[in-house]
């Protein structure tokens, strides 16, 4: 039973990353998806008995964060690189809320940019707050340890060293950071943003 489906991006010929890295980076996504399934199947098979299974069960349940994070992390990443560069609206609501909270877009972007700086593999994470109606920066570890609770994602970026290792070595991840914001699809994110 296949629950899940690698989705397809739009992924042309991108600045400061190479097809040969995107190639690669896109086989491990699609790991994610297929990791996600599997697990999900055996899950389903051996609920039937969860004493009997607890062992497996528990180890099932605590890789799944894993690998459905891998999942879906990748798919924001890979989806806001597609369709082309195209810059942020400055009338738009995502605008006037970066403005708002960070005092100027460039203010915003060197935060975030320093949070990709953390040492450690995982992703710095752009969320949006439904309750308090807030936009919070944040690093999550690997694919799944600190995501914020209740929060949407709405810019995702792969900081683990198979985003850029055909590309930049690891002293050079400032570069590889430059480089994905010089690709980004502002219009995804917006759209992350409104819905």
């Amino acid at each position: 039973m296949e629950t899940f489906i690698p989705k397809t991006f739009e992924l042309g010929s991108l600045v400061g990353i190479s097809s040969k890295n995107i190639e690669e980076h896109l086989k491990l996504y699609k790991g994610y998806v297929t990791n996600t399934n599997l697990i999900f199947n055996k899950l389903n098979e051996l609920k039937n008995d969860p004493e009997k299974n607890a062992y497996v069960l528990a180890e099932l349940q605590r890789r799944l964060g894993f690998e459905f994070g891998g999942m879906r992390n990748h798919e924001y990443y890979f989806s806001s690189l597609s369709g082309g560069k195209k810059e942020i609206n400055k009338d738009g609501e995502l605008y006037k809320k970066i403005v708002e909270e960070w005092g100027s877009y460039e203010k915003f972007l060197e935060h975030f940019k320093f949070v990709a700086t953390t040492r450690g593999v995982g992703w710095a994470m752009l969320y949006f707050d439904k309750l308090s109606s807030k936009l919070i920066i944040s690093w999550v570890d690997e694919q799944h340890i600190g995501h914020l609770v209740g929060l949407s994602p709405i810019l995702c970026l792969d900081m683990w060293e198979h985003a850029y290792y055909l590309d930049y070595i690891p002293a050079e991840k400032k570069k590889y950071i430059e480089a994905f914001f010089s690709n980004l699809n502002w219009g995804v994110v917006e759209s992350n943003y409104e819905n």
